[in-house]
């Protein structure tokens, strides 16, 4: 890339800036993370080897509150992608009402190559480095990509046993058994599908008119691809790492994801059981996925997935962003003028981050609640957000894109000015 992700990030800003007035201070406040750290982990392996791991965690920002974001595990972890999904945090949590700051963590590993007692061994040695940088009041981590209710377990008890004291706060995403909240699993893909089905009602799109093509087929993806197929949106194609599936007609996803969980990867269902006899399919490359011609686009895997390189073939009419970062800021400006609907990422993967607070209020309390009242919380707050930016978008005639920055940025200047240390004029 000509510019790090980082710097990519930050015309996001500068956008949103062109119709907001904040004081420069203010300005100058944001655009740099408050604290950032790198560890090393040292692990021995179950071979006896000691192998040593590299780790990082930033806060970007905590004028609304205790920092919050995931922990992701992957070989491409690097300072600048922990840094930038931090300051997409920050914008997030304020975009969408969370009294939360932006915070995110990594450590550069695959994860796969690991065995369980491997990564137990690493996710509390990763505790053990950065437990002084954390805590319930000060940053509070949560899954993100190769991350699960098991590894925040791991992480919640590390935590508790160098505070001597139980303290399921410092994390969220964890098993309910000690104290996860019930729907946070699901969390990310639920308010994602909320704000689809917002949006697709505002443009009078009948869920069995609609098709989608989902590119990332993990947790937030395959949860969201069954969620809109059971209310009748015809998904017509997934992928996962190793490559996507494509059938004109619809796929049969609670099929797919029954494959999918067995064998481990999507082209399983090409040669296993009933999933075979679906009826004519394709084999595609994610790339492909991406320039297939659907009403419904919704990129769920990693950063950068739509670049310069592509922008121009995509044929879809609305983009969803469930994964943080997939459009480039230079590939935003094309789709924009080919007339495509980009809903961002801070908005639409907000669902995840709120049923963490959810979960964070729940063991600060020690009442917990039902599925059902977790569900009708989130989404009341995800129609609640989506309607304002939208509207925001019309009276100011911007993208969904700055107008969900130019609502976060309001939040923020409020945070920064009732603090007493800047001051906040919006342009008449």
């Amino acid at each position: 890339m000509s510019q790090s992700l980082f710097a990519d990030a930050m015309t996001r800003l500068d956008k949103a800036l062109q119709h907001i007035s904040i004081s420069s201070e203010a300005i100058e406040r944001l655009r740099y993370p408050k604290a950032s750290l790198a560890v090393s982990i040292p692990v021995r392996l179950d071979n006896g080897e000691l192998k040593v791991f590299q780790g990082y965690r930033v806060r970007y920002d905590d004028t609304r509150g205790p920092t919050k974001g995931g922990i992701r595990y992957h070989p491409n972890v690097s300072l600048d992608e922990v840094q930038s999904l931090a300051f997409w945090m920050t914008f997030k949590c304020a975009a969408v009402g969370i009294p939360f700051g932006g915070a995110k963590g990594g450590i550069v590993v695959n994860p796969k190559a690991l065995s369980r007692m491997e990564l137990e061994r690493l996710s509390r040695g990763y505790i053990d480095a950065i437990a002084d940088f954390i805590g319930p009041d000060t940053d509070i981590p949560a899954p993100d990509v190769y991350t699960n209710a098991t590894i925040m377990g791991w992480m919640m008890d590390q935590y508790s046993i160098i505070s001597r004291k139980f303290s399921p706060a410092v994390v969220t995403g964890k098993p309910t058994a000690i104290g996860g909240s019930l729907g946070r699993e699901s969390a990310t893909a639920m308010g994602a599908y909320f704000v689809i089905r917002n949006l697709m009602n505002r443009h009078q799109k009948l869920p069995q008119a609609t098709t989608v093509a989902i590119q990332g087929f993990g947790n937030a993806g395959g949860m969201l691809a069954e969620l809109l197929h059971n209310a009748g949106y015809k998904v017509v194609a997934v992928s996962d790492s190793k490559g996507a599936i494509y059938n004109p007609e619809g796929l049969d996803i609670p099929g797919v994801r029954r494959y999918q969980r067995e064998r481990k990867q999507i082209e399983a269902v090409y040669c296993e059981g009933s999933v075979c006899n679906l009826g004519d399919r394709q084999i595609l490359t994610n790339s492909e996925l991406l320039t297939l011609d659907v009403d419904v686009l919704v990129p769920a895997a990693l950063e950068n997935q739509i670049t310069l390189a592509n922008a121009h073939d995509i044929k879809a009419k609305f983009i969803f962003e469930v994964a943080n970062g997939p459009i480039s800021s230079a590939a935003d400006l094309i789709l924009e003028q080919n007339g495509v609907c980009v809903v961002p990422d801070i908005l639409v993967n907000s669902g995840g981050v709120t049923v963490s607070y959810f979960e964070w209020l729940q063991n600060r309390s020690g009442l917990y609640w039902s599925l059902e009242d977790v569900n009708q919380r989130l989404q009341t707050k995800m129609e609640a957000e989506t309607s304002q930016i939208v509207d925001l978008a019309q009276v100011l005639s911007v993208s969904l894109r700055t107008a969900a920055y130019i609502h976060a940025l309001k939040r923020l200047a409020l945070a920064i000015e009732a603090k007493g240390t800047q001051q906040y004029f919006e342009k008449s």
